[in-house]
């Protein structure tokens, strides 16, 4: 993994809003670096210090850039842990509206309809509807209510979203 890799960093003072799923997938990734992949990279470069020259060794210089990127990640998923503001969709009381955690189905221009549900920034699998709630779309949506119609302005041009159905699974 490389800073490539990092996801962009959240604007400052922005909150890091998150499911209880997304949360708990943070937490798992932090401790299967830390407590599984870590340990067996610590291992291997230990073992290829004790061979000698570390300057031609390849396991020892592979497994030294792999723990830097596990640490790197690790203080990454660390801040966001510790930054982040769980919000349980299912405990949403006011459910006429589009919060945080909406399942959300929209019509557009041509017709045809989509289903989003609006997460966190770390969660956000576009392929498999799930939009961070800082995407145009999500921001379009955000406040309205069943019959609503938004404008979405779009890389590939502006768009009207009718809101067809609010949910909170």
């Amino acid at each position: 993994m490389s800073d490539e890799d990092e996801p962009p960093p959240i604007p400052a003072g922005t909150p890091f809003y998150t499911t209880p799923s997304g949360y708990a997938a943070l937490q798992a990734e932090m401790a299967a670096l830390w407590y599984g992949e870590r340990p067996k990279v610590t291992e291997i470069v230990s073992w290829a210090a004790g061979l000698g020259d570390r300057s031609e060794n390849a396991d020892y210089q592979y497994g030294k850039r792999r723990l830097r990127e596990i640490d790197r990640r690790v203080r990454f998923l660390r801040q966001r842990i510790n930054a982040a503001q769980v919000i349980d969709p299912t405990a949403q009381t006011r459910r006429d509206r589009v919060y945080f955690g909406a399942t959300v189905t929209y019509a557009r221009d041509d017709d045809s309809e989509a289903t989003v549900m609006i997460v966190g920034s770390e969660e956000a699998v576009a392929g498999q509807g799930r939009i961070s709630w800082l995407s145009p779309v999500a921001r379009a949506l955000l406040g309205k209510s069943v019959g609503d119609t938004v404008r979405v302005t779009l890389p590939g041009g502006g768009e009207a979203l009718e809101i067809v159905a609010i949910d909170y699974r």
